[in-house]
């Protein structure tokens, strides 16, 4: 069986890049974004074909909201950015993991497990 490439979103970090009222209802900007990741499992990203291993990591008031087929979802019991690094590290360094992310100390911390990185603007939300 092939692994697909593991795409590991920060869905704080995402949701928080772009000030469209997301703080009103952090949970439901964090189930749009989840919802727009949907085809990114099945067609990949422009650089990243698909299909893809989709894990959106989320934290804080955001906990709770449910997988949908294509995204699995993870709710950090303390920090996201923890449970975000745990991730790449069960992976392993066999397998391809993207981290999305804009968080600079996050970034250091996965590309030191072997992990790639790219901004929040490469996924839709």
């Amino acid at each position: 069986m092939t692994e697909y490439p593991l795409l590991v979103v920060d869905a704080a970090n995402v949701v928080g890049s772009k000030p469209d009222g997301w703080w009103r209802d952090r949970a439901g900007a964090a189930a749009r974004l989840r919802d727009g990741l949907a085809t990114v499992a099945t067609d990949g990203l422009p650089d990243l074909p698909g299909p893809l291993d989709v894990l959106l990591i989320v934290e804080g008031k955001a906990r709770g909201i449910k997988p949908i087929p294509g995204v699995r979802v993870e709710s950090a019991p303390n920090s996201g950015d923890d449970a975000i690094v745990g991730a790449v590290t069960s992976a392993g360094r066999e397998r391809r993991v993207i981290v999305v992310s804009a968080d600079r100390e996050l970034r250091r911390r996965v590309v030191d497990l072997g992990a790639e990185v790219r901004g929040p603007s490469s996924v839709p939300r």
